[in-house]
């Protein structure tokens, strides 16, 4: 599975990686800078966010979504659960090894 959450704090996006793969939640996370554009409560808005996209195991996807929402400085973060379909073996094999 790849679980994808933004944040707009250089600070949390890294603990909340750190700590999804230090509780072997999650094998690696990649952080990206992005740009956003969204409504919220009736206004548009463009603002600078940090994409996190985290592999791990189906079995996982519940804690992780819980963790994160207990993390997050977001009212309503996102956070979307995607499933793999293909992947190189040998990589879904070592996310399978670092989540279990």
């Amino acid at each position: 599975m790849v679980v994808i959450s933004c944040t707009a704090s250089p600070e949390k996006a890294p603990v909340i990686a750190k700590t999804l793969v230090a509780d072997r939640l999650i094998a690696c996370a990649n952080i990206m800078p992005v740009r956003s554009i969204y409504r919220w409560k009736g206004a548009i808005c463009d603002e600078g966010e940090l994409l996190l996209v985290m592999k791990t195991r189906e079995e996982n996807a519940d804690k992780v979504i819980a963790a994160i929402r207990e993390m997050h400085t977001y009212e309503v973060p996102e956070i979307i659960v995607l499933p793999v379909m293909k992947g190189h073996g040998p990589y879904l094999d070592w996310i399978i090894r670092e989540t279990g």
